[in-house]
């Protein structure tokens, strides 16, 4: 099993218990950052964030079943008030327990349903190779995603495409897009950038970030960049478990060379994983 199949059994055989992100972590053999990036890129969530809607849909299930006590139903899904509880369901949902419990059904919910792993999704991989990159400055335009909304990449990079050959200091040329910063909750900065020589003269809405000298293990992606998800999720699922390597507290990045062409989305790229030793 890889570490996102391992974290998907403890979170579905531990539902109702009071579990962390360490205790995933653990479960799966991996780091807490390993599972957080492996299971975002195989399932489109966050660990937690699929936790957390997990039990709120079998809490609607029991609600619209009839459960005569809101606050054990509160209990069961892990919230200590009925107060916080009804807050994390109208997040959830855009109604209250008592409507769901009085309405006797979850027809109009959206609710989130375990995960079924589909390993077709790993792809035949590359073996990579090893660099040691120098350190770089990138500037570009960014924002903070989740594993939920990562689908709004494409649409920044659309945004940055007029910058690109009109940026002070630019190194033409190449293209790169940057996560960074990411945290627990499978929430990250994407900026879309070039290399510059220096910060002086940008724009004041550009994002900054200094990637230091690290030794990456370098991946080729050679298909449509609509299928980078299956690369990135075979690089976190099934090489890195088997390598032996552990990741580096850096930047990983997509490198986009002269070769890739962002009207057809064809050309190929290469995806950087920071890796120690």
């Amino acid at each position: 099993m890889n570490p996102t199949e391992k974290a998907l059994w403890f979170v579905e055989s531990h539902l109702p218990d009071a579990i962390s992100l360490d205790d995933v972590a653990a479960s799966s053999g991996v780091s807490r950052f390993h599972v957080t990036r492996a299971f975002g890129a195989a399932t489109g969530r966050s660990v937690m964030g699929y936790m957390r809607a997990r039990r709120l849909s079998e809490a609607a299930r029991k609600l619209a079943g009839g459960a005569s006590d809101i606050l054990a139903v509160a209990l069961d899904a892990g919230y200590g008030s009925h107060e916080a509880f009804t807050r994390a369901f109208r997040d959830q949902f855009g109604t209250t327990p008592e409507l769901v419990r009085a309405g006797g059904s979850t027809q109009n919910l959206d609710l989130v349903e375990p995960i079924l792993m589909d390993s077709s999704l790993l792809t035949a991989l590359e073996p990579p190779r090893f660099e040691t990159s120098r350190p770089f400055l990138i500037a570009g335009l960014g924002e903070r995603y989740s594993c939920e909304t990562s689908a709004g990449i494409p649409m920044l990079w659309q945004r940055f495409g007029p910058y690109i050959g009109n940026i002070p200091g630019e190194v033409p040329g190449v293209a790169y897009g940057v996560c960074t910063n990411a945290d627990d909750a499978g929430n990250f900065d994407y900026v879309a950038g070039v290399e510059v020589s220096d910060f002086s003269d940008l724009p004041k809405d550009f994002y900054r970030v200094r990637v230091p000298a690290q030794k990456y293990a370098v991946f080729a992606h050679r298909e449509h960049i609509s299928t980078i998800r299956r690369t990135v999720n075979t690089i976190w699922n099934k090489w890195l478990p088997a390598s032996g390597h552990e990741i580096a507290d850096a930047p990983d990045f997509e490198r986009y060379g002269p070769e890739f062409d962002p009207r057809s989305g064809n050309g190929g790229l290469e995806i950087w994983v920071p890796i120690k030793g």
